[in-house]
C-alpha cells in the first residue's frame, strides 16, 4: 500500500489550492475540478476535509465523473491513462487536474466538457 493512500485529503488540498493561486487561479476553481471529479458536493467536500479523510475513504465514497478516463497525461513523469493501481489512478486524475488548472487551461477543457 502506498503511503498516500493513508495520507489525509486535507494535509495535501492546501498544496493543490496554493500551486493554482501561484498561477492566479482560485480555491473556488480547485474545489469545482474536485468536485467534478468525485461527484460531491460543496457540503461533502468540506465535510471530508474538515474530517481529515484519507484518499483511500474520500474516492472510496466518491462517485467518480464518467468522463474522468478522457484524462490523459503525465504527472511527475507517469502517464495518468497507464497508472495500474485504481486508486492511485483516480489520485493522479486529481493532480492532473489541478496542474491543468495552475497551467491556465479553460475550465471547460479541464472538465472534459
Amino acid at each position: 500500500m502506498h503511503r498516500i493512500f493513508t495520507t489525509s485529503v486535507s494535509d495535501v488540498y492546501p498544496h493543490y489550492v496554493a500551486k493554482a493561486e501561484r498561477k492566479g487561479r482560485t480555491r473556488a476553481e480547485v474545489d469545482e475540478v474536485t468536485r467534478w471529479l468525485t461527484g460531491f458536493d460543496e457540503a461533502e467536500l468540506t465535510g471530508h476535509l474538515e474530517a481529515g479523510t484519507t484518499f483511500e475513504d474520500f474516492f472510496a465514497g466518491a462517485h467518480l465523473n464518467p468522463h474522468a478516463s478522457l484524462i490523459t497525461g503525465s504527472v511527475c513523469g507517469v502517464k495518468v491513462q497507464e497508472v495500474e493501481d485504481p486508486l492511485m489512478r483516480k489520485i493522479r486524475y486529481l493532480d492532473k487536474l489541478v496542474d491543468e488548472l495552475a497551467k491556465g487551461r479553460p475550465m471547460e477543457k479541464i472538465l472534459r466538457g
